[in-house]
C-alpha cells in the first residue's frame, strides 16, 4: 500500500482551481470555485441536487468549458479558452483528459464491445499502447477486481455493480494521475453499492488522487480526507471530513446534513 501524502511528506497540489465560474445562458451555475487537491488526496463533494457539484467535475475535465477562472494541473496552467473555432492548446487538453479519469453515474460502456474490449479501447487508440500489452494490462486489472471471468461478456450480461466496476477499471487502464467520480453509486441497487465503494476505497488506500461527488456519507466520513459542501454554486464549507460531517460550522451545511445524516 502506498503511503498517504501526509505520511510521505508529499503535499504539493496536483490540481488547483482558482475562481472557476460557469454560466449556462443567464444562469450562473458555478460562482467562483477555488479548490486545491494534493497528490494522493481524496476530497468528497456533497450538496443538494443542482448545487453545481457535477458541473465542477465536468469543468475540471473540460467536458464543460469554464466561463472564467484558472486551472492548474500538475504544476502547469491549462489554457481552455477558445480562439476562433479551434483550441489554442489542443495538445494540452488531450494530455489533461488522458491524465484525469472520469466515471459517471451511468456506466457509459460500449454495449457492442466485450468487457475486455471496453477496457483496452482507449489505451490502444489514444495512448497507442501495443494491443498485446493493453490486453495483458486489461486482464490484470479485471483480475484485480474479480471480474476476469467476465472479460468476454457484453455489458448487458453484467449487474449494475459489475458494469460500474468495469467503468472504473476502464478509466484506470489509461494510468491516470487523478480520478473524478460523479455520483457513481446513485443508479445502483442498494445491495450493489458496497462492491463499488470497496473498489474506490482500495484506490484511495493505494494513493490515487480523487474528487468524489457523492451522497454516500459513510464514504465521505471514512475515506475522504476533506469534504466540501456545495450550495448554490459555491463552496459553503470545506474541512476535514469527520469534523465537517460531525460539527459543521456553516448553518447551510448543518441543515443539509440534518436531512441526510439522520440515519447515521
Amino acid at each position: 500500500m502506498e503511503s498517504r501524502p501526509e505520511e510521505s511528506g508529499e503535499t504539493g497540489d496536483l490540481l488547483r482551481l482558482v475562481d472557476i465560474r460557469k454560466s449556462f445562458g443567464e444562469t450562473e451555475v458555478l460562482k467562483g470555485i477555488s479548490l486545491s487537491v494534493r497528490h494522493g488526496e481524496v476530497i468528497a463533494i456533497i450538496g443538494a441536487s443542482g448545487s453545481g457539484k457535477s458541473t465542477l467535475l465536468r469543468c475540471v475535465n473540460l467536458l464543460e468549458t469554464p466561463s472564467a477562472g484558472e486551472i492548474m494541473f500538475d504544476g502547469k496552467p491549462v489554457d481552455y479558452r477558445r480562439h476562433g473555432a479551434t483550441w489554442k492548446a489542443a495538445g494540452a487538453m488531450k494530455r489533461l483528459r488522458t491524465s484525469i479519469g472520469m466515471v459517471f453515474q451511468s456506466y457509459n460502456l460500449w454495449p457492442h464491445k466485450t468487457v475486455l474490449e471496453n477496457v483496452v479501447e482507449a489505451p490502444i487508440n489514444v495512448r497507442r499502447i501495443p494491443p498485446a500489452d493493453a490486453i495483458s494490462q486489461g486482464e490484470a486489472l479485471l483480475e484485480s477486481i474479480g471480474l476476469a471471468e467476465k472479460r468476454n461478456e457484453y455489458p448487458s450480461r453484467l449487474s449494475g455493480g459489475q458494469q460500474q466496476r468495469v467503468a472504473i477499471v476502464r478509466a484506470l487502464a489509461m494510468d491516470p494521475k487523478m480520478m473524478l467520480f460523479d455520483e457513481v453509486t446513485s443508479a445502483l441497487d442498494p445491495e450493489l453499492v458496497g462492491e463499488v465503494l470497496d473498489l474506490m476505497t482500495s484506490l484511495a488506500q493505494q494513493g490515487m488522487t480523487m474528487l468524489v461527488v457523492t451522497h454516500e456519507m459513510g464514504f465521505a466520513r471514512h475515506v475522504s480526507r476533506r469534504t466540501a459542501f456545495f450550495c448554490d454554486g459555491e463552496i459553503a464549507e470545506i474541512g476535514p471530513s469527520r469534523e465537517l460531517l460531525s460539527h459543521p460550522r456553516d448553518e447551510r451545511t448543518g441543515e443539509f446534513l440534518s436531512r441526510v445524516l439522520h440515519h447515521l
